[in-house]
């Protein structure tokens, strides 16, 4: 059994993009643009006014002047030129008549009245200068501009451009097509009205087609297979000669004696994993199909995804493995959902042994319980596999860890975006938006700000440095354990809150940036990094750190670092630095998000102490040291190095990230 991350990370490395077509405009839009786009003409193509008015000679200035022509769309005041003492009506969007370098708006005009045989008249009320009002050639666009870069996802204003530039014909990145079959003698049809004893109304096919269609994709339904080999193998075999490139099966991948749908995948291809350390979602199968390529067929390969039959637990497998591969195919950059942040709403209580996405309503809401806006998170209730309408109206899965401890109204943790999202003044949905970390471009964005709520004494900053994350091609792990452990200590930490969280790449100026912005400006007591402490050449978070702080703490390293060393000795390589700016205190953490967990474990019973003396509070003294003679015999660090050593094995694959 594997983890989710691990799961996940070799379904996208044996996705491969499509190769792309050439589609009418009208059906580009969802999809990923595969060529650049250059414009090839200006826009505007002429000189055009902006607004309702009268095209003139700036140098003329206010007066009364004959109106010779009128420039509306078309070709209308084509030939005619203005020159000094003519002006020429325009209306918005119009043609600048040639001699006229200006545009009077109406409301700074009169028109004259004359008799029916004279022309007309008006009066310029107003001095301007030359170019107000005027749209010049190429002013939005200039010819041969970069419209549309190769990898942009084509929504309606996309689409629009297109246009705009004559492009009517688009190369995009195709979504995939895709096979649904449901198996089980119990399955009947929806349309059975009358069940009988052992059966059941197939839900699994109807929905994984409607979610398959959700993602742009072509679909074919193979129906309902019996639990009998020949027959499924009939099945497979259909959607592989009708040349889809994924096969999505629900049940039949258990470990029942007619559970046939993993051994002929084994016959026919290669299984790649048949359990997935998750809640719901064990018996997740995931293979290829090898066959030879024919006139209808190109590719030789077709990937296998077999759900298991308790629909939540296929449409979340659904979510979770099968979207990121039809991006992947698609052409997307990014294939991984949006995640974002989110307070719970109730108390929840956590599986032991598996790490659970439990179905939940996440909304913006102006109070999440500690008088800051943001996301909270609201249960669907009962969450068993079987039960269809823990599925109801959810719009995430919360990552919940396995601890079997119960996690407190309030508590923030990791959402995954599966739908709308709605905030409670009104129906402003975030369904396309896309969770970036913090930079965007060369710019510093926070992810997420509150304000604590009044009368919480410590402020408390984190922030996750890691290319991966801030890129978008992958989750932050570390940052929601570091908020439950804040929110969870927060009495030990003299009432700590999370005011701020960001990510940042591993960039030294990026991380002094933020550090000097969180400490300077808006004076947060406590900052967590996470991650970027190693040897690799881009672990560059002490660096930075080192820049910012005015005096450095050690020993707060030293215990993080016995407390580490009780876990692996790989600890040693840690390079983390610590120390204060003002009256912030800075703290680098590892990146593992267990790490951070073990190590604030180990300095709570003296930052609430540290906090206070930062903020000169002069009724915080030093704790009455015990003599050595009274203290019981402790170990040297290079003894409780040695002792960890011993009784700590390097586990298979493990990383010095700890």
């Amino acid at each position: 059994m594997i983890s989710v991350e691990e799961a996940l990370e070799i379904v996208l490395s044996q996705s491969r993009k499509l190769p792309p077509v050439t589609v009418p405009l009208q059906d580009a839009i969802g999809k990923i643009l595969a060529e650049d786009i250059h414009a090839p003409d200006p826009l505007p193509p002429y000189p055009a006014s902006v607004k309702d008015g009268y095209a003139v000679v700036a140098s003329n200035g206010p007066g009364e002047y004959p109106v010779i022509t009128e420039s509306r769309a078309g070709n209308d005041g084509v030939g005619v030129t203005v020159t000094s003492g003519t002006v020429a009506y325009v209306t918005t969007g119009g043609p600048i008549p040639d001699g006229a370098d200006a545009v009077v708006q109406v409301e700074d005009s009169e028109l004259l009245e004359n008799a029916p045989a004279e022309p007309k008249k008006v009066r310029i009320l107003k001095q301007i200068n030359p170019g107000v009002d005027v749209r010049p050639v190429g002013c939005d666009i200039a010819k041969g501009d970069l419209v549309l870069k190769s990898g942009e996802r084509l929504d309606a204003a996309e689409i629009g451009l297109l246009a705009t530039v004559g492009v009517v014909m688009v190369k995009v990145y195709p979504a995939p097509k895709i096979a649904v079959l449901s198996t089980g003698d119990e399955l009947v049809e929806p349309t059975i009205g009358y069940l009988t004893r052992g059966q059941i109304r197939d839900s699994n096919r109807a929905m994984v087609l409607a979610a398959a269609s959700q993602q742009l994709c072509k679909v074919l339904d193979l129906g309902i297979a019996r639990d009998d080999k020949e027959e499924i193998e009939r099945a497979l075999e259909s959607a592989v000669s009708a040349g889809v490139d994924i096969i999505i099966t629900s049940g039949g991948v258990s470990m029942g004696d007619r559970d046939y749908v993993k051994p002929l995948l084994q016959k026919r291809g290669k299984i790649y994993f048949d359990k997935v350390n998750m809640k719901p979602g064990k018996p997740l199968t995931f293979a290829e199909i090898v066959h030879r390529p024919t006139d209808n067929v190109t590719s030789n390969k077709v990937l296998a995804f077999g759900l298991p039959g308790n629909p939540v637990s296929a449409l979340v497998s659904f979510n979770l493995f099968v979207i990121p591969a039809i991006r992947r195919l698609s052409g997307w950059a990014n294939p991984h959902l949006p995640r974002v942040h989110a307070c719970l709403k109730q108390s929840i209580k956590t599986d032991p042994v598996r790490p659970e996405f439990h179905r939940a309503v996440i909304s913006w809401v102006f109070d999440n319980g500690n008088g800051s806006p943001g996301f909270a998170a609201e249960s669907t209730g009962h969450q068993m596999s079987s039960r269809l309408l823990s599925m109801k109206s959810a719009n995430a899965l919360l990552e919940l860890p396995a601890s079997g401890k119960l996690m407190t109204a309030g508590t923030s943790v990791s959402a995954i975006v599966i739908s709308d999202i709605v905030g409670v003044s009104g129906n402003q949905s975030f369904q396309s938006m896309e969770i970036k970390g913090a930079m965007k471009g060369s710019k510093l964005e926070k992810v997420d700000v509150a304000e604590s709520s009044e009368g919480s004494e410590i402020r408390v900053a984190i922030l996750t440095v890691s290319d991966t994350v801030a890129s978008g091609n992958g989750p932050d792990r570390s940052g929601p354990r570091a908020i439950s452990v804040v929110n969870s200590a927060s009495e030990k930490l003299g009432g700590a809150r999370v005011a701020a969280i960001a990510v940042v790449p591993d960039e030294v100026s990026q991380i002094k940036e933020i550090l000097l912005s969180w400490s300077d400006v808006e004076k947060m007591d406590l900052i967590l990094t996470l991650g970027g402490t190693g040897f690799t050449p881009r672990d560059v978070t002490p660096e930075a750190t080192k820049v910012v702080i005015e005096k450095e703490t050690p020993g707060l390293l030293y215990v993080m670092m016995q407390e580490s060393l009780k876990v692996t000795p790989f600890a040693i390589l840690s390079r983390s630095a610590a120390g204060i700016r003002g009256t912030t205190l800075i703290i680098n953490m590892p990146g593992n998000p267990n790490a951070v967990v073990e190590c604030m474990e180990a300095l709570l019973p003296t930052l609430k102490h540290a906090l206070k003396q930062i903020r000169g509070d002069k009724r915080e003294k030093h704790p009455r040291h015990v003599p050595h003679a009274e203290a019981a015999p402790s170990d040297t660090w290079e003894r409780s190095f040695k002792s960890a050593s011993n009784n700590v094995q390097k586990p298979a694959g493990c990383s010095c990230s700890h």
